[in-house]
């Protein structure tokens, strides 16, 4: 296995070996880039120089090929199902954009609406997915960086894309492509990021080298609900098993194409560190509505005994325990404990993306998959779904494990602020009648295999009373 200083050592090889030339070149493209940066409402006055720069590259830098083009984007509306396309074809180009911004779960670009948060668009129209298609959500209307998007249809848009580029005659990307063989998402709002994760670590060696080998058949494919990214700051680990090492490499393995090589990870990885940098700076928007105090009070008091020595407590002398559960304890659904091996597991731990050289100091993963970590509470009401398959909709419904719905169907952009959560349709079935795929996508399925809205059975102990109580301090998080 690597060492520390071999993995940093890996880079300054690869960098000594550029050209002066080339350095210039770099450093005049990234002089540009800054010039022409988008003010970024993301950014608070407080936040160092390097979260601003972190933030600016996740709006205006492609770490990946480009996706689709705005041609393509344009004429997505022709693939939808009726009355949707008859209304889009009668509408102008801007009503269109709005009405596939919706479909898909991307939020306008504040200065230029016709611009995604969720795509770096370049000046030749190319659309190309980042790290916000995933982390820039929104919640009441209102959008928030660094939360969980439980809107984005990615398969639905990858499917879509690809029936437009036939008709244009343009060749597949890399995600036209790979959703051939890999399942984006079942359900709106989650993804198959972890077997995303497997698939393109497999084509690796340690050093990001890309290695030649037949495609994997046996994935245990499942759904996952993105986490905030205002917990990052308090985990010492990542990802829900929490087996993998905290640091600014680790927020690069999503990039694994095969256009990206070595030495690509290397001379990014000073504006990975920014971008670190500004998830860190995340905070948890405050609870927007009322308050009952006296209510809260006591719940204050309830959650300090029955929860906070899982989910540690919150505030300027709050701490955090960043506790393993058991999943013999816990009862969630398993499959993501299950669908990696610890072969897997080290492999990724081992490679260049696991060794930070001086960031090394204090990061260990957890070797052992025995269960999962309990999270930060921190703006919890803002992040629903609840647990780590998004199964559960509401607070309310997490509070009380015997009510939770079999099916559930959102509202776009509904708020429930009585539960706590998304505004649903609550059902014992899907509905009956063939469904099309973009349809049957709306619906969250708890019987499925890795989405069950089982387990977290703890608010049982509580009293009717007790549990309002608590929920009402949530609030306050």
């Amino acid at each position: 296995m690597p060492t520390n200083a071999q993995g940093v050592d890996h880079c300054r090889a690869l960098r000594l070996g550029r050209c002066t030339v080339a350095i210039l070149i770099g450093a005049l493209l990234r002089g540009v880039a800054a010039e022409a940066a988008t003010p970024a409402p993301a950014v608070r006055g407080e936040d160092s120089p390097r979260a601003a720069r972190g933030w600016n590259h996740l709006l205006e830098r492609a770490y990946l090929p480009a996706d689709f083009d705005q041609d393509v984007f344009d004429e997505l509306w022709t693939t939808w199902e009726e009355p949707l396309r008859s209304r889009a074809a009668a509408a102008p180009v801007e009503e269109r954009r709005r009405m596939a911004f919706e479909r898909y779960g991307l939020t306008p670009h504040p200065e230029s609406p016709s611009r995604s948060l969720q795509y770096v668009v370049d000046r030749q129209g190319a659309w190309t997915m980042s790290c916000l298609a995933c982390h820039q959500g929104q919640v009441r209307g209102v959008a928030v960086p660094g939360l969980p998007n439980s809107n984005y249809a990615l398969e639905t848009l990858t499917e879509e894309v690809r029936l437009v580029k036939v008709r244009q005659r343009k060749a597949f990307g890399h995600m036209d492509l790979g959703s051939l063989l890999l399942p984006l998402g079942t359900t709106v709002g989650t993804t198959n990021a972890v077997m995303f994760g497997v698939a393109l670590m497999r084509h690796r060696d340690a050093e990001l080298n890309v290695v030649q080998r037949p495609p994997r058949f046996d994935l245990v494919h499942h759904d996952m609900d993105a986490p905030p990214w205002w917990h990052y700051r308090r985990r010492r680990s990542l990802y829900v098993d929490g087996f993998a090492p905290k640091g600014h490499r680790m927020l690069m393995q999503f990039l694994l194409v095969k256009e990206n090589g070595p030495r690509q990870f290397c001379d990014w990885e000073e504006e990975f560190r920014d971008i670190e940098a500004w998830i860190a700076s995340r905070r948890a928007p405050p609870w927007p509505g009322p308050v009952d105090g006296p209510l809260a009070d006591r719940g204050a008091a309830l959650f300090a005994d029955h929860c906070a020595g899982c989910h540690g407590t919150s505030g300027a002398d709050g701490s955090y325990p960043d506790k393993l559960v058991p999943i013999v304890e816990l009862g969630t659904d398993r499959v993501r404990l299950d669908s990696l091996s610890a072969k897997e597991r080290g492999d990724l731990t081992a490679s260049w993306f696991g060794h930070f050289g001086d960031d090394a100091a204090g990061l260990e993963a957890r070797a052992a998959a025995t269960g999962y970590v309990a999270p930060p509470l921190d703006g919890i009401w803002a992040s629903a779904p609840y647990l780590h398959n998004g199964s559960v909709p509401t607070l309310w419904h997490l509070m009380h494990p015997a009510r939770r719905p079999t099916v559930w169907r959102r509202t776009p952009a509904g708020y429930d602020e009585a539960r706590v959560g998304l505004e649903v349709e609550e059902l014992e079935d899907l509905p009956s009648g063939k469904l099309l795929p973009a349809a049957r996508r709306t619906y969250f399925d708890t019987r499925k295999p890795g989405k069950s809205a089982a387990g977290h059975d703890f608010p049982d102990a509580l009293a009717e009373d007790e549990k309002s109580a608590v929920l009402e301090y949530l609030k306050t998080l």
